[in-house]
């Protein structure tokens, strides 16, 4: 783990996480759902090609790739169904990232504000905290995909959670494990720990992360004490 050292006078009053790859280990399972969403379609895609747009919302994640092959999407009817098929993915195979349970336990135990901010549309995002058992109520507000018109690497989302939980977002560590989380957090003045379960550590440094850990079970004390 590393750290920048971009650390400031204001203190850590919330933490806002993002889903995929820092609550759960998604990527491989709406990956598979996306391609064979595309090949109900009779498009071939490879699982690779969805990478660049990791992070940043099921409309560019879809949409991205089908622009590569030329294809036109109906995102009213072609992402419900892409989120069909990765329920029944998930269904008793998806589970929490390493310590998770152990991080929200500290958090509570500091009495900091948590909320959940994905790109991802609620019907993922309930879908994912159900399946690892993380009750919604944990959170204090949950943005979606839905609630912002922005979607990362614009910082909207993070602003809007901070808001919902009554705080300034430089009152907040984000939790992100992509660069385009990253980039928001930072634009949204947050300071930010970078999990590199998506990217390479130098990636999310680059990006502004002010700290570095594989997952939350090795996640560096000082990112709670600030």
């Amino acid at each position: 783990m590393r750290e920048n050292g971009n650390l400031g006078a204001r203190r850590l009053r919330g933490v806002i996480f993002d889903m995929d790859g820092v609550l759960v280990d998604s990527e491989p399972f709406i990956g598979k759902a996306a391609v064979a969403m595309f090949a109900e379609k009779g498009v071939a895609v490879e699982p690779r090609e969805f990478l660049q747009f990791t992070g940043m919302g099921e409309d560019r994640f879809l949409g991205g790739v089908a622009e590569l092959h030329g294809v036109r999407l109906d995102l009213g009817r072609d992402k419900p169904r892409t989120y069909e098929i990765y329920l029944e993915l998930i269904r008793g195979r998806l589970g929490p990232m390493p310590g998770v349970q152990a991080f929200i336990a500290k958090c509570q135990a500091l009495g900091l504000r948590m909320a959940v901010a994905s790109s991802a549309d609620s019907m993922k995002v309930e879908g994912n905290l159900r399946e690892i058992g993380v009750p919604i109520d944990t959170f204090g507000a949950i943005l979606v995909g839905e609630d912002v018109t922005r979607k990362k690497p614009w910082p909207d989302v993070f602003l809007e959670a901070a808001r919902r939980l009554g705080l300034d977002s430089t009152e907040c560590l984000v939790i992100e494990d992509a660069v385009s989380g990253v980039t928001a957090a930072r634009s949204a003045g947050a300071r930010c720990l970078g999990l590199t379960s998506a990217f390479p550590a130098k990636a999310l440094l680059d990006a502004g992360a002010d700290w570095i850990a594989n997952t939350l079970a090795d996640a560096p004390d000082v990112a709670l004490n600030w």
